[in-house]
């Protein structure tokens, strides 16, 4: 079990990688799946050997709002229909933390329920903001999950030039789930759940 990292060039290194994945052109992205509420890329990872999954879509808010619902905190757990609990294991600043979470069984419970332990960072980008996550090998595995392990991964939300009430909301997000899973389980769980938080996060700022 490691100790926890320096959290400041941490999430440095998280950024500086968030934004390099979000200037890959168009060309190398494979459509994985479309729904009224997103569309969902997916390219080889360069972290490991499964994909690293773009999604994107326009949601009817301002961008402070929409964040605060995604990153560490009390909406979360609230509206994501996957994650099952979620606890704040240490604090270092406001915007820093370390969670650890857990995902409820997919597909009919081929994939059983995972846990992950992730370092969360949120910062301004452009003229909106970006929350960022990498998983870290800290803590112990609870009894009856698979630890999981998020290589890095993040949410970019900017309002819309032209309508700021709106916000793009564009995610990366590469989940090694591990365990003994064939792939084609794997990347048909990721596409829907990435499509389906789309439409849960919209769900969830109507009420």
């Amino acid at each position: 079990m490691d100790l926890l990292p320096n959290s400041a060039p941490l999430a440095t290194k998280l950024r500086n990688t968030l934004i390099q994945y979000h200037s890959v052109a168009d060309s190398e992205w494979r459509v994985a799946k479309k729904t009224k509420d997103a569309t969902v890329w997916r390219k080889p990872s360069e972290e490991f050997c499964g994909y690293l999954y773009k999604a994107q879509g326009v949601v009817e808010d301002v961008t402070n709002r929409i964040v605060d619902h995604i990153r560490p905190g009390p909406y979360r757990l609230d509206w994501d229909s996957l994650m099952t609990t979620m606890d704040i294991m240490e604090t270092f600043e406001e915007n820093c933390c370390v969670m650890r979470y857990t995902t409820a069984g997919q597909l009919w419970n081929i994939i059983a329920p995972r846990e992950f332990v992730d370092f969360s960072y949120t910062t301004s980008y452009e003229d909106g903001l970006l929350t960022c996550g990498i998983s870290l090998d800290y803590g112990e595995v609870r009894p009856n999950f698979v630890r999981g392990f998020n290589h890095p991964c993040g949410w970019f939300c900017v309002p819309l030039k032209d309508y700021p009430s709106h916000s793009l909301l564009t995610g990366y997000i590469q989940t090694e789930l591990r365990g003994m899973l064939p792939q084609s389980a794997v990347d048909t769980a990721m596409s829907s759940t990435l499509a389906n938080f789309y439409s849960d996060l919209k769900k969830a700022l109507k009420t």
